[in-house]
């Protein structure tokens, strides 16, 4: 009788083959003035969206910049994704975004990373026009180029972008990792729940632990 070894995701990252994604972190949704909160009263933002302009400005926002700075440090890819259509009208938009609302045309401020976290030198930024960047763009393609099996995701929202990203990229095949306390959502109550719905698709480390892991490994 033969028998199979058990495989787990708990594997420490192989800086050689692994990247770091961040999701959505964008003037369009992070900014007061992006265009997700354009038309959006200060009432609104000061009780509906208190939590997670906080949380990102003092929790997720700090962790992802020190992410990006370990990840390049250690010489190990970060990558990009953001909303922005690759039509000025939005016309290649998926229905969902058509449905919501949701259009960041092509080259606009919306659609860039936010300053504070700008891509540096040669670094891949993948638009998109779904929620799921394996839907929307060639990311599986260029991950499997670049000889990427472990892929560490952080950003926003929590239980809408960045849950289709580790769903998806864990049916695909890689060893997801994602960094709770690198992303953001609207909600504790909906934070901690996507956390635990996504439980068995990835593991989950905070940004100390993990940049500790990518130093020993390096």
């Amino acid at each position: 009788m033969s028998t199979t070894e058990h495989p787990t995701r708990e594997v420490p990252l192989n800086p050689k083959q692994s990247a770091l994604l961040l999701i959505d972190v964008q003037n369009f949704c992070v900014r007061r003035d992006g265009g997700e909160f354009r038309g959006v009263s200060d009432a609104e933002i000061a009780g509906k969206y208190r939590y997670y302009f906080d949380r990102l400005n003092s929790v997720a926002i700090p962790n992802m910049l020190r992410l990006q700075a370990a990840f390049r440090a250690a010489r190990i890819e970060v990558l990009y994704t953001t909303i922005e259509s690759l039509t000025q009208d939005g016309r290649d938009r998926g229905l969902n975004y058509k449905i919501v609302g949701f259009n960041v045309p092509k080259g606009s401020w919306d659609g860039k990373v936010i300053d504070e976290l700008a891509p540096g030198g040669d670094e891949i930024v993948l638009p998109k026009s779904s929620s799921s960047v394996f839907v929307a763009t060639n990311i599986d393609y260029l991950l499997r180029n670049l000889d990427v099996k472990q892929l560490v995701l952080a950003g926003v929202v929590t239980d809408e972008c960045v849950e289709s990203a580790v769903r998806d990229a864990c049916d695909l095949g890689y060893l997801v990792t994602l960094v709770p306390d690198a992303c953001a959502t609207y909600s504790q109550e909906r934070h901690d729940n996507s956390l635990r719905v996504i439980e068995g698709y990835c593991r989950q480390v905070r940004t100390n632990p993990l940049i500790e892991e990518i130093a020993a490994a390096c």
